[in-house]
């Protein structure tokens, strides 16, 4: 049985949720990291390709997202979805938008159904506007993310920056009313020229029902996990049988370590509880003798406590650090510095024997993943404490725990490390 979609995420923890979400249900999805592992996916029944699309220039962003594209039409998948954030993390010249339009051309001028949110992790749409954590997303912590400071909460003003044609609206008094109802409403928007439609998720029913609208139609999705998901869930439900999902238990324990390279007040506190009991280290990206001289320093450190006790590391104590980093390097140079720093330490750490890995952050996760030389994974279902779990099979067998530095529990990266020999 061929893929009923293919997925193309934005970057590496948000592939690993959807996937994770998905196994959960029985359905399976292995996760590629490069093109060329997409073929070697074929068997599942959603293909995954995680990348690094949110932050590449547009260009370089839009050539990744056809090659991947290609790639998971060559291995069957009849649709193709694109996979950003909850929070649609992205500034006026981002990339969600171009791959819109890429996608829609593509699937030859089909029309876009975008659903941004995550009602069960309070972000959610309504009217447009997007909360987060039940505050407008400009007035939340989020305005003050390093990359992409989220200024204005008005979603269709803002993706309308970065498409063709304007956004239009399918607000949430339409979708609570009904399939029936938000369909014709849908339709009509349609008929009046728009191309790109952004539905509101003020709750789950309206995620509910944007799914059956994009199901048994030929839109283009762009969409955070929930209607990702679904989506997904619909088409593979369509199928006579599937291949279901991973029943892949074997246990792997070994040394544990933590690299958080998100920042933030939720990475600040899980960070401060781990701490507690763990030794904890925090990287200087301003350290004068560079970057070989940090990552060398770093496992110097590390070496005597790998084996003995869980540790971890950053590359910033506190949002001052940030502030400090970006006048030195500027915005993004300082974001790659400490990717490249993390993922110096994660393959050095990989290199002494550790085989338990847990990192935070999108971008760090996805530079880590690199490093390893790690091509493809198996999500396994979601747990407790999310999904973002994984089981690598080469080029060195260990479990990794990717996570976006926006989720988990104060007490994530312990509890992660003590669960990853159970799964």
């Amino acid at each position: 049985m061929l893929p009923k979609l293919g997925i193309v995420a934005d970057d590496y923890t948000g592939g690993l949720l959807v996937a994770g979400l998905l196994e959960a249900f029985g359905i399976s999805a292995p996760v590629a990291f490069d093109t060329q592992a997409v073929a070697d996916s074929s068997t599942g029944d959603v293909i995954i390709l995680a990348t690094r699309t949110r932050f590449l220039p547009l260009e370089a962003a839009l050539d990744t997202i056809a090659a991947g594209a290609d790639a998971l039409e060559a291995a069957g998948c009849k649709r193709i979805a694109y996979k950003a954030c909850a929070s649609f993390d992205s500034t006026p010249t981002g990339n969600i938008g171009p791959a819109a339009d890429l996608l829609s051309d593509r699937a030859g001028g089909a029309p876009v159904l975008m659903s941004a949110g995550f009602p069960a992790y309070d972000a959610t749409v309504h009217q447009g506007y997007l909360f987060y954590r039940g505050r407008l997303v400009s007035e939340s912590v989020k305005r003050m993310d390093p990359l992409t400071p989220m200024s204005d909460p008005d979603l269709v003003r803002f993706l309308s920056l970065q498409t063709r044609t304007p956004v239009a609206l399918l607000p949430h008094r339409f979708l609570v009313a009904g399939e029936e109802t938000a369909r014709s409403h849908w339709q009509s928007l349609l008929a009046a020229g728009a191309r790109h439609v952004l539905a509101d998720s003020s709750d789950e029913r309206d995620i509910d029902v944007t799914v059956k609208l994009a199901a048994e139609s030929n839109a283009v999705v762009v969409a955070s996990d929930p209607a990702i998901v679904g989506i997904a869930r619909a088409l593979v439900a369509s199928q006579a049988s599937f291949a279901g999902g991973a029943d892949a238990r074997r246990a792997i324990d070994g040394p544990g370590a933590v690299l958080v390279g998100s920042v933030g007040p939720t990475a600040t506190a899980q960070i401060a509880s781990f701490a507690v009991d763990h030794p904890f280290l925090t990287l200087d990206l301003l350290n004068p003798g560079g970057e070989d001289a940090t990552i060398a320093e770093a496992l110097a450190w590390a070496d005597p406590l790998i084996g003995d006790h869980p540790f971890g590391m950053s590359t910033a104590g506190a949002f001052s650090d940030v502030v400090s980093a970006q006048q030195a390097l500027g915005q993004l140079e300082a974001a790659r510095k400490a990717e490249r720093i993390l993922a110096g330490v994660a393959r050095g750490l990989v290199d002494r024997g550790v085989r338990r890995l847990v990192v935070s952050g999108g971008e760090t996760s996805g530079a880590v993943v690199d490093a390893l030389g790690i091509r493809r994974v198996r999500a396994l279902p979601e747990t407790p404490l999310g999904a973002g779990f994984c089981r690598v099979e080469a080029p060195t067998p260990m479990m990794l725990f990717l996570k976006s530095g926006k989720l988990g529990s104060e007490d994530v990266f312990a509890r992660a490390l003590s669960l990853m020999p159970e799964l």
